[in-house]
């Protein structure tokens, strides 16, 4: 019933808007805050997309954006194999894992913020989760796409060192540098690699037994 065409439509574009909604959210709150601070706002933009969060829920509005579009492109052929949205599926999990055990008691959004919040971290792993399960082509993954799989987040870790040293200003608490030094910072990226690759496998188990 979950693969009839309509249901499917439905589904995905429900989920689209509510990702783009999330980050339209999320970038105006940014902006208005910098703007109440004087503060500039191309800063805001490059702060906003310095997140792994924000990076991650691009990365899944344009798989479900592209999933509803029937037009032939690059990108769509690009987002749409099975191995790219595997690996993004993987990394929204990593978000929504690694908020709810390392950063969701350091704070308590209201209002929009919540809301942003929520769908960020929450709701929009959720979905795409279940979009993956339900719809991304089965059977196709190997141990070998973890490999690449990793190289997202490893890029990222990258830039955020550099970020962090150029502005002493660090993204997430457990990659601050001037806070915690270079070896517990190494530590904590460990540990959360670890948890990608763990992700990774059962992702590729799950692919297989589907």
């Amino acid at each position: 019933m979950l693969n009839r065409p309509h249901i499917r439509r439905r589904f995905v574009a429900t989920a689209a808007v509510l990702g783009w909604a999330a980050l339209g959210i999320q970038l105006y709150l940014i902006l208005a805050a910098r703007w109440s601070m004087g503060a500039s706002l191309l800063g805001g933009l490059v702060s906003f997309f310095s997140y792994f969060t924000v990076l991650s829920n691009t990365l899944v509005a344009v798989v479900l954006t592209c999933e509803l579009t029937s037009r032939p492109s690059a990108a769509r052929r690009w987002f749409l194999q099975p191995w790219v949205s595997s690996g993004i599926a993987v990394s929204i999990v990593v978000v929504c894992l690694a908020y709810s055990l390392l950063l969701r008691h350091l704070w308590h959004p209201e209002g929009w913020q919540f809301i942003a919040d929520e769908l960020l971290h929450d709701i929009m792993p959720l979905l795409f989760l279940a979009y993956w399960w339900l719809y991304v082509p089965r059977g196709t993954l190997r141990l070998w796409h973890i490999l690449l799989w990793t190289i997202y987040p490893l890029v990222y870790f990258g830039y955020v060192l550099l970020r962090g040293h150029l502005l002493s200003a660090y993204v997430y608490p457990f990659v601050d540098v001037g806070t915690l030094g270079y070896p517990q910072v190494f530590i904590n990226a460990g540990g959360i690699l670890a948890g990608f690759l763990g992700i990774a496998v059962v992702l590729v188990g799950l692919d297989r037994r589907r």
